[in-house]
């Protein structure tokens, strides 16, 4: 009888951003008695055996015990971490997270990357619960792309045939996530499918704010 294969795939968190809203590093606020990075990094070194942090502060990041990679095309925003991700990592798939996310769930990414076969990009689809708490400061950068579609391509998966793709969207000044996805197979795993993780969706709670990150805290029981 013919074992199935188990896919795999290496984590990559996006920490290259600004945290202009935050008006901090936010991957160094504490969280439930751990800094926001270190949580991440817990729960994906629990579906991945690789895991490696994208940001061009290198020495601020060296501590966690986890290779750290600047970007091969830097001010390029998340298109540009995920493509560095891509390039800095040995298996053909990607879990690419970003880097204040305190509720990713394990059996969500689990299932992700089981599907990781069927398409270049599994991408989830679902409200983002984040950005609803500042229906009136919305992140022009993400709400007028991904966001339009409640898409969540910070917590997806790609393949490596997505670098070409990519780099003809970077070398374009095109940095729109989903600006590739034309040129490649998509899988959108729709809200119904993710209930059966978490029905909640708080995996895709990202803490842009203060305000972000105080609310997260009262939803830890």
């Amino acid at each position: 009888m013919t074992e199935t294969m188990v896919p795999r795939a290496s984590a990559v968190i996006l920490a290259g951003g600004k945290s202009r809203r935050m008006g901090r590093d936010k991957a160094f606020l504490e969280f439930a008695g751990q800094l926001l990075i270190e949580r991440v990094i817990e729960r994906v070194r629990q579906v991945c055996d690789e895991v490696v942090i994208v940001s061009n502060d290198l020495d601020s990041y060296a501590r966690f015990g986890v290779p750290v990679m600047g970007d091969v095309y830097p001010n390029k925003g998340s298109l540009g971490g995920i493509f560095t991700g891509l390039q800095s990592t040995r298996e053909e798939h990607i879990l690419a997270v970003a880097c204040d996310m305190p509720f990713l769930n394990i059996d969500l990414l689990r299932h992700l990357i089981s599907l990781a076969p069927q398409a270049d990009v599994i991408v989830p689809r679902a409200k983002d619960l984040s950005s609803n708490l500042h229906r009136g400061r919305p992140d022009a950068s993400t709400m007028r792309l991904a966001k339009d579609a409640d898409l969540h391509p910070t917590h997806a998966i790609y393949s490596k045939r997505c670098a070409d793709p990519m780099r003809e969207r970077l070398l374009a000044d095109d940095l729109r996530i989903i600006g590739f996805y034309d040129s490649v197979k998509v899988l959108v795993v729709e809200p119904e499918e993710i209930d059966r993780f978490d029905p909640r969706h708080l995996s895709f709670f990202n803490a842009n704010t203060l305000e972000d990150l105080e609310f997260a805290r009262t939803l830890v029981g």
